[in-house]
């Protein structure tokens, strides 16, 4: 980790330890979220691959967004519960580092990912005879690395210019994570330039994907309303109401983080919304893509031998 700091020293990451009681009910409801996060989108990675019936865009792009939600929290749990089961609650520059570079370039991609996904969902509704023709594999995978490469493209410019920051011995993190937002904060001079570049980032990787994903659905919804159609109503939900869900928990709580004003970032108020879409969403994600997706049920019962293939 590269800083101008000659203090040395492991962060302390503050997290939640003004409230020890909360942190044993944390602890254990991290570890559980994170099991199944483990379980439902390896499940739906297999499944996706295993099933023929499945090798479609649709899951093609929900096994990239499994496979980001499996790394991304990876990058962020096991640390937080080290740190939620006892008092020690430090973090190594190396390791402070390599989660800055990774949460954030792997949730930089699943922005730009769920605007493809949304891409992929008006096709599918709005052209429907040509959508098998049009979202070729080719097309897919170039979509898909469009949004990989977004990721590492944002992360190696914020993570840098904020690794960069010169700290002069301060190296206690009001949060559970290292995260921008919190880390800049740290700094011992002014960083009035880095919240800017912070903030136009912001507008790049999650409001733009998020007006395109609006003016997807917006497409859709006038689509559906030419057909006048309570059965063209129930066909769209079933395609794109799992996405438009899994859009809502994700971008309605990582916006509250990174479109704000920077006074209430410290705030309690913000570690927990940080919890929500670091924790809570990728272990809701294969529930959604599962529970409410036919086609992906249809699959699990096959694999199990429990329905004919």
């Amino acid at each position: 980790m590269v800083m101008n700091d000659s203090t040395g020293g492991d962060f302390i990451l503050v997290g939640f330890s003004d409230q020890p009681k909360l942190e044993k009910i944390l602890f254990v409801v991290v570890l559980i979220s994170y099991l199944l996060t483990l379980l439902g989108n390896t499940a739906i990675i297999l499944v996706s691959r295993l099933d023929s019936k499945l090798h479609t865009p649709m899951y093609y792009f929900l096994t990239n967004l499994s496979l980001i939600d499996l790394c991304f929290t990876t990058s962020i749990v096991p640390q937080l519960l080290w740190n939620l089961r006892g008092p020690a609650k430090t973090i190594t520059p190396i390791g402070c580092a390599i989660q800055l570079y990774v949460s954030l370039a792997l949730g930089s991609t699943e922005c730009v990912l769920l605007a493809v996904m949304a891409f992929d969902r008006y096709a599918a509704v709005c052209r429907p005879l040509h959508y098998a023709t049009f979202m070729h594999p080719r097309l897919c995978q170039t979509l898909a690395g469009v949004a990989w490469v977004s990721g590492l493209g944002n992360t190696l410019i914020q993570g840098t210019i904020t690794l960069q920051l010169p700290l002069c011995g301060h190296r206690r993190l009001y949060h559970f994570i290292c995260e921008v937002p919190a880390m800049i904060k740290l700094a011992c001079v002014d960083i009035h330039a880095n919240e800017i570049q912070l903030f136009v980032a912001s507008l790049v990787l999650l409001l733009l994907p998020l007006g395109l994903i609006l003016i997807s659905y917006a497409l859709i919804a006038q689509q559906v309303l030419r057909i006048r159609s309570a059965q063209a109503w129930q066909k769209a939900m079933r395609t794109c109401g799992s996405h438009l869900l899994v859009v809502t928990l994700f971008y309605g709580t990582i916006t509250a983080v990174y479109i704000q004003p920077n006074s209430s970032y410290a705030h309690r108020q913000g570690k927990f919304i940080t919890l929500l879409y670091t924790v809570v969403t990728p272990t809701l994600n294969p529930l959604i893509y599962t529970l409410r997706n036919k086609d992906m049920k249809g699959a699990l019962k096959r694999l199990l031998g429990k329905e004919p293939r």
